[in-house]
């Protein structure tokens, strides 16, 4: 499949050697054809710009659109790293708060059976 630039392209040229050369053939004034060339040069210049201004509009629409994809692309990725560092941060808060509440435990543990070996050791002695 050909580029739709290059035929559009093709069939500009071939118009205007096609009307080029029916002018240049046809029963008419030297200074009538020229005007006619001119006229016709002027056309397709201005059908040139007209392209290239399309084209230029065409270009800034698919670049702009291609950016809004990526920036929001961009941001959903950020999003979820965001959200994957809070669960990650939640996560370490909830181990750490379970091991301080097990150390909690088993330091009150020790402590109860010190405590409770102190006092067995107490009434041994005040009972000898």
């Amino acid at each position: 499949m050909k580029d739709p630039t290059r035929v559009i392209a093709a069939l500009l040229i071939g118009a205007a050697a096609g009307a080029a050369l029916g002018l240049l053939l046809a029963p008419e004034k030297g200074e009538t054809v020229r005007e006619g060339i001119a006229d016709y040069i002027n056309d397709l210049i201005d059908a040139a710009k007209t392209k290239a201004q399309s084209t230029t509009s065409d270009l800034k629409e698919y670049g702009s659109n291609a950016y809004d994809k990526a920036k929001s692309k961009f941001s959903g990725a950020v999003n979820n790293v965001s959200d994957y560092k809070d669960s990650a941060v939640d996560a370490a808060k909830a181990e750490v708060n379970n091991a301080a509440d097990d150390a909690r435990n088993q330091y009150n543990g020790v402590k109860a059976k010190a405590k409770s070996t102190a006092n067995d050791w107490n009434n041994s002695i005040q009972n000898s």
